[in-house]
């Protein structure tokens, strides 16, 4: 039995990290402020016994400067009780094509990816696309009265419990740098997306679909956040997703 700790493990992906783990007869450690662990703070972090980590830990903003911060320091915090613990290796979950993107919140993606790869521990970073939940939170980020601004972009989501498998799989492997990418099995406008979780949710708002300027805009539209063919890609595409959760 190996124990691995989950940093964000009750939030979207880590939740899903955990129960894989237990699924397959592995000792999770949730690493999260409901469990007395604040890693901004570095608080309350004890890997004594620990494996490996995983660290999906997550920040809600569009501001590069608070997801600098915040990944700067949840990263830091990590990399150095993994060190100080005897941790033997460092899985962090990354975004595809955050080199072509590396402004607001994916700033502090490559921040976290330039930390881990320069940092005292055997790593292995993994990209995903967005997940299948995007659309619903960027509803609930981009809503303005009967109005859901939405950017112009390309994306192939997958399934967070598909996710949660292949970061378990790399956590419980040996380390081995880039880990390769994991996407979803259809590219997906973003605008479509909403239209069909609004129209799921009998929800009226209007999607009014915006090109960012600059050059996260152009990665988003132009398809730079789309996965490379050699990618490994899931299952189960937005739609079946969002039949399932209605159900």
């Amino acid at each position: 039995m190996t124990r691995v700790a989950v940093a964000g493990g009750t939030g979207t992906v880590g939740s899903h990290v955990v129960a894989r783990l237990r699924e397959l007869g592995h000792e999770p450690l949730v690493l999260s402020r409901s469990r007395g662990v604040d890693l901004v703070a570095g608080t309350g972090l004890d890997l004594r016994g620990v494996d490996a980590v995983v660290d999906v830990g997550n920040v809600t903003t569009l501001s590069a400067r608070r997801s600098r911060a915040f990944f700067g320091a949840t990263t830091g915090a990590l990399l150095e009780a993994g060190r100080r613990d005897g941790v033997r290796h460092h899985v962090a979950l990354s975004i595809v094509g955050v080199d072509a993107a590396p402004g607001g919140y994916y700033a502090g993606k490559l921040a976290q990816e330039r930390a881990v790869r320069g940092g005292p521990l055997p790593w292995s970073i993994v990209r995903a696309t967005q997940f299948h939940e995007f659309a619903a939170q960027t509803v609930q980020q981009t809503a303005v009265g009967p109005v859901v601004l939405v950017p112009r972009m390309r994306t192939q989501p997958v399934s967070t419990r598909e996710l949660a498998a292949a970061l378990v799989d790399v956590a419980l492997g040996q380390p081995v740098g880039d880990a390769g990418e994991i996407a979803g099995p259809q590219e997906e406008r973003l605008a479509a997306m909403v239209r069909a979780y609004l129209a799921a949710h009998r929800r009226r708002e209007r999607v009014l679909e915006l090109r960012f300027p600059g050059a996260f805009g152009r990665a988003m539209a132009g398809g730079a956040l789309l996965p490379r063919p050699d990618a490994r890609l899931g299952t189960q595409t937005f739609a079946q997703w969002l039949a399932t959760r209605e159900a």
